[in-house]
This record gives C-alpha cells, sequence and structure tokens, in this order.
C-alpha cells in the first residue's frame, strides 16, 4: 500500500477500531493495536511507514510523542501526590539510574551486545509508558495510592529515559570523535537549563495569557497545541529529544495552576492523545522488519526474564525502602512496568542512525526493545487486575454510585442500596443534611462536589453512576455536566428535569441545552418536591429479586399503584437503571429497587375496585386487626 492517503486513512481506521474493540472485549488497548501493527506490517507486508512517509517518519514520531507526554503532564495535580511523593520522587530518581545500570549490564553479558549499545538500550527501558499505563489502570481501578505512584512514574520517566538514551547516544559519538566532550558537556547542560525553566516559564505565561483573556476560548486549544509543538522543536535543536523533558514540565506547570478553562483543554487534548497513540502504535510497529523479529534468539528470553523478575523488582524494594509503602503495594509496582511509544520510537530513531555508522548490534537493539515492549504488553496489561485482586488493592469489586444531595429521598435510597451490597456514597455542603445520613450510617462527603478539593480527595473510580438529587435542578445538571466527562455521560442521572418543550409555550425558554444534566432518573421526571411529599405520604424503597416463579409480570401486577422502579442490580453486580436508553427489561435472578406508595394503599385501591377476593379482603382484615392488637400489647408493657 503506497498510497499515503490511503495509508493514513487505514491507520487512523484500524486504531480507533481497535480501540473499540478492546473496549467491547474489556482487555488492554495497546495489546489489539500491536497485533494490528504486526498484521500490517512484518506478517504481511501491507505497509512499511518509515519507508513510505521518508523523511516525515522521524519529526512526525517526535512530534506526536512529545503532545502525549503534555497531555500527560496535564494529568499530574501535585496535591494528588501528597501521600506517596516520597516514593515517586524514590521511583524516578533513583529507580531509574538503577535500572538503567542493571539493564545495561543484562544487555551486555546475556544479549552479547558491545557496550555502547547495550547502555543505550538500558537507558530506553527505564521508561514506562503513560500510553500504556493509563489504559490500563482505567480497567484495573487500583487503589489511590499505587495507581498514583504508576502513573507519575510513566509520565516522569519517559523524558528521563529518552535523555539517558540521547546523553549515551551523543557520549558515543564523543568517543567516535564525531564532536568533543566539552561540547557534549555543554549541550547538556544548556537542554536541561531551556528545558526546566522554558517549561516553567512558557507553562506560566500561557496560563497568565489565558486568564487575562488575551484569546478567546476557541482559540486556546489550538494555541496550546502550536506552543507544544514549537517548544519541542526548539528544545530538540539544542539536544535531540529534550523537547520531551520541555513540553512534560508544560504540562505540569499548568496542570497545576488555577486556570477556568484547564478541564476543557485537557479534553481536548485526551482526544487528540487517544487518535495519537492509536496511530502511533501501529505504525512503530508496522515499520519493523521481519528480519529484526527473525533474528531474535534464546538469549532474548533470558533477558526478558532477568528485566521483568530481576532487574525492575530489585530496583523498586530497593529505592522505597522507608518510603511509606506496604509489602503490597512494592510487590504490585515492582511487576508493573510496561513499555510504550517513546522506547519504541527512540529505539527506532537511534538504530536507523548507529546502522549508518557501522554498529552491527543496532537492529539488535531494536529487536530487544519490541520484545521488552510486547512482553510487558502483554504479561502486564493481563495480570494487573488479577494481581491487584489478589493483593487486596483493587477500590472494589463491585460498581458503586454517588449521590449528590443528602435529602430524606436520597439517604432512603442509599440505605437501600447499601442493603443490598452496592457501595453508596452521599456527598453535600450542608452539614445538617450531612448528619441525618451519617446517623443512617451511610458513608458521607462533607463538601462542595464541584470544588477543586473533591476532584482531588474523592476517588471518582469507585464509582461507576451518579444521581444528582439536590433541590435545585440547575445544579443538578451543572453537577452531572461536570462529571459526565469522567464518570460517563451515560451513567450520570438527575432528578427533576433541564429540558422543555416547544409545544408547552414560554418553556423551552428556561430549559437548558440538550448537552447540558444527566439522564432523568424518572420517566417522567420527578422534581425535589414530589419525591419528598412521596416520602412524607409514606413512600418506601423495596429490593424485589425475580425469579422463575415471580417475574416481571408479577412484580407489576403485586406492586402499589404508581410504583416507580429506579434500577435492577444483576446477578453479575451490573447496576443498570430503568430511564438509562436501551436499558431493557430485568430478568430472572435480577433485584429491582423500586420506590413506591404504602402496600395498605394499594391493597385498599384494588377492594375498591373489586380485584381482591372477599376471602382476600377478610385476610387482610385479620392481619390489620392482629396488628392492631399486637401494638396494644407493646404499649400496655
Amino acid at each position: 500500500m503506497h498510497d499515503l492517503a490511503m495509508q493514513l486513512a487505514v491507520i487512523g481506521v484500524a486504531g480507533i477500531a481497535s480501540q473499540w474493540v478492546a473496549w467491547r472485549l474489556q482487555i488492554p488497548a495497546i495489546v489489539m493495536l500491536l497485533g494490528v501493527g504486526l498484521l500490517f506490517g512484518p506478517v504481511t507486508g501491507l505497509m512499511n511507514p518509515r519507508e513510505d512517509f521518508g523523511e516525515l517518519y522521524t519529526p512526525l514520531v517526535s512530534t506526536a510523542v512529545a503532545i502525549i507526554l503534555f497531555e500527560g503532564g496535564l494529568t499530574l495535580n501535585l496535591r494528588e501526590i501528597r501521600e506517596t511523593s516520597t516514593a515517586v520522587r524514590r521511583v524516578v530518581l533513583f529507580s531509574g539510574p538503577m535500572v538503567w545500570v542493571m539493564t545495561a549490564l543484562a544487555a551486555h553479558y546475556v544479549g552479547g551486545m558491545d557496550w555502547p549499545i547495550a547502555i543505550i538500550l538500558g537507558a530506553l527501558l527505564v521508561v514506562t509508558g503513560p500510553t500504556v499505563i493509563m489504559p490500563l489502570l482505567r480497567h484495573a481501578r487500583l487503589r489511590a495510592r499505587p495507581a498514583s505512584i504508576l502513573r507519575w512514574e510513566a509520565i516522569l520517566n519517559d523524558p528521563v529515559g529518552a535523555l539517558f538514551a540521547v546523553i549515551s547516544f551523543e557520549a558515543y559519538l564523543v568517543l567516535r570523535g564525531a564532536h568533543d566532550a566539552e561540547h557534549l558537556i555543554l549541550t547538556t547542560i544548556a537542554a536541561l537549563v531551556v528545558a526546566v525553566a522554558g517549561g516553567i516559564l512558557v507553562g506560566r505565561g500561557l496560563i497568565r495569557f489565558f486568564a487575562r483573556g488575551h484569546a478567546p476560548e476557541y482559540l486556546k486549544a489550538p494555541i496550546l497545541f502550536a506552543v507544544v509543538v514549537g517548544m519541542n522543536a526548539l528544545t530538540n535543536l539544542l539536544l535531540e529529544e529534550a523537547g520531551l523533558l520541555t513540553v512534560t514540565v508544560m504540562g505540569v506547570t499548568m496542570a497545576n495552576a488555577r486556570l477556568a478553562s484547564l478541564a476543557e483543554l485537557q479534553k481536548f487534548k485526551e482526544t487528540i492523545t487517544v487518535l495519537l497513540v492509536s496511530g502511533l502504535f501501529i505504525i512503530l510497529t508496522a515499520s519493523l522488519q521481519r528480519s529484526v523479529i527473525l533474528s531474535l534468539e534464546w538469549r532474548v528470553v533470558a533477558f526478558l526474564v532477568l528485566v521483568l523478575l530481576v532487574i525492575r523488582p530489585i530496583a523498586i524494594f530497593t529505592s522505597t525502602i522507608g518510603a511509606g509503602l506496604g509489602v503490597k503495594e512494592r510487590l504490585l509496582v515492582s511487576w508493573i512496568a510496561p513499555r510504550g511509544i517513546v522506547a519504541v520510537a527512540v529505539a527506532g530513531l537511534f538504530g536507523a542512525t548507529l546502522s549508518r555508522l557501522g554498529m552491527p548490534d543496532a537492529d539488535r537493539m531494536v529487536a530487544y526493545t519490541f520484545a521488552v515492549v510486547a512482553a510487558t504488553i502483554l504479561f502486564h496489561g493481563f495480570t494487573l487486575q488479577p494481581l491487584a485482586r489478589f493483593l487486596d488493592l483493587r477500590v472494589t469489586n463491585r460498581p458503586g454510585i454517588l449521590i449528590v444531595g443528602a435529602s430524606r429521598f436520597s439517604i432512603a435510597l442509599a440505605q437501600r442500596l447499601k442493603a443490598q451490597n452496592v457501595p453508596v456514597l452521599i456527598a453535600d455542603s450542608n452539614w445538617s443534611h450531612i448528619s441525618e445520613a451519617r446517623l443512617a450510617e451511610v458513608e458521607v462527603w462533607f463538601g462542595e462536589i464541584l470544588s477543586e478539593e473533591a476532584h482531588h480527595s474523592l476517588d471518582l473510580s469507585r464509582f461507576d453512576h451518579m444521581i444528582a438529587a439536590t433541590d435545585n435542578d440547575a445544579y443538578n445538571a451543572l453537577v452531572c455536566t461536570d462529571f459526565g466527562a469522567e464518570i460517563g455521560r451515560s451513567e450520570v442521572f438527575q432528578i427533576g428535569s433541564t429540558t422543555g418543550t416547544q409545544d408547552n409555550g414560554g418553556a423551552a425558554r428556561h430549559s437548558m441545552h440538550v448537552s447540558l444534566g444527566g439522564i432523568p432518573l424518572f420517566k417522567p421526571p420527578r422534581t425535589y418536591n414530589q419525591l419528598r411529599d412521596h416520602i412524607i405520604d409514606g413512600w418506601a424503597f423495596q429490593a424485589t429479586r425475580l425469579s422463575e416463579e415471580f417475574g416481571i409480570r408479577q412484580f407489576h401486577e403485586t406492586r402499589p399503584d404508581g410504583t416507580l422502579p429506579i434500577l435492577w442490580i444483576k446477578p453479575s453486580q451490573e447496576i443498570i437503571f430503568t430511564s438509562a436508553e436501551g436499558a431493557g427489561e430485568p430478568a430472572i435472578g435480577d433485584v429491582i429497587v423500586s420506590f413506591g406508595p404504602p402496600r395498605a394503599e394499594r391493597d385498599q385501591e384494588k377492594i375498591v375496585r373489586g380485584t381482591l377476593t372477599e376471602r382476600e379482603a377478610r385476610r387482610e382484615k385479620a392481619r390489620k386487626t392482629s396488628e392492631e392488637v399486637t401494638r396494644q400489647t407493646e404499649g400496655t408493657n
């Protein structure tokens, strides 16, 4: 396939399709992308992006990696690592160099590589790419502390490992007489200063530029995109790949600023990153030569065993001594270290250059890098969840529900869900409301759910669904809009209504845009006042399990008129809301949680309509008489 436009189209479609299939199958997306790349390249020879893209290949890959690392930096808020800052510093500053040295020794003595190639390979394998870690963390639902360490290590180690490789490469050129040692030292120092200082200054300059209104909202993301590409290219003029450190520092600087439009910028960058990651993995894997893969021998297996089972555990357990981590957390972190795009991209860049310089092991370095990337993606991708479950480092094995607003309605709902072993938490900024929830023994969070503190201290990975149930419809819509991007727009619900109809006079002018708010919890919507009145009238929540003898038809026949099914819980513990689009019908074994009037009212109405037999009416009367006698007896005692 030599038509470049068609090749780009195929890569784009295949990349996003792989992401979707991985989501449906609940497997790491990188595994699918790796397989597609191998199929397009070494297996079938359908494409070879390195040759087809020509001179554009290297700058395109470098720019894409820079954008990915900047987006990763935008997710790193310093407040998130208050409990893990010591561990993160040690993992980056001490574990990284240890991995570099030990991997270089393994590459030389086990892999049989010359020292220059072994040292460069050791530097490359320091990185643990965010392009792999982030999707794995989304699926694994780890507790906050180990997840924070893995995320920070992945994003910070990518530019650090790339710089290690660049310095090793430049040192090799010094030994060959390409340039002198003084030039290397001055260039490295200058690049580090520009990368760190420039990243901070440009990041803060953009913050002030945006905050003072010097750019309209629609231009902020394009401006940011252009600055990232420009700073990466400028720093690379001093030292190759030093721009990766610059853009990472820029991202972290902006992530820790109080910028109102930061959320929108993060969403834009995340969308771009998904596209770039999907395309890059296919491009880089498809560029791998079949001869390089066939050149792998038994030595690579021994090398992989050392990298995965010896070098990484030694480095992590040694560097985190006294860092406040438990043995289980250190064991998990010592195993999970998947390599990603940066290792592959830099290896391809240096491999081509070293081959031109006559280094016989240059192709083997690229092959070993791909072997480590493939092995870590497969082993770590498929073992993270089972290992985290075995070590009891997952947040919860059940999907939870976050309820915003502590009213009598939401407290009663939370109690019923808790009785069904569904994790539930009520958040409210009103202390008196929270006090009532605490008295009901429901887990609570006191504070403003839209505050910055909530985003940092409230672990949203525990919750798959959210219900906004305050007395303010507009606030409910705002909460659902804000959390919809993180929890999922199809999983945020609210009481009340955000939409009006064009036929209802002026109702439409008082409604919100269709893109705002969540899904109504009830259809037709129920207001806060209506639900409050129902509670006063004695309405209550019930949980009913369906069986072969008592199916959905019997459920509707025996419930009081007006009963509102809210959700049902499947045997797999999946929660499905009745009002969700395409919810379907509950099946045998499902537990329906409903909200309805007292059963006595339903029976009285059916008696009036003659739907109860005379015998059933006498039984009901006898039951009520018995309950009355019991109450009188208890009162006398």
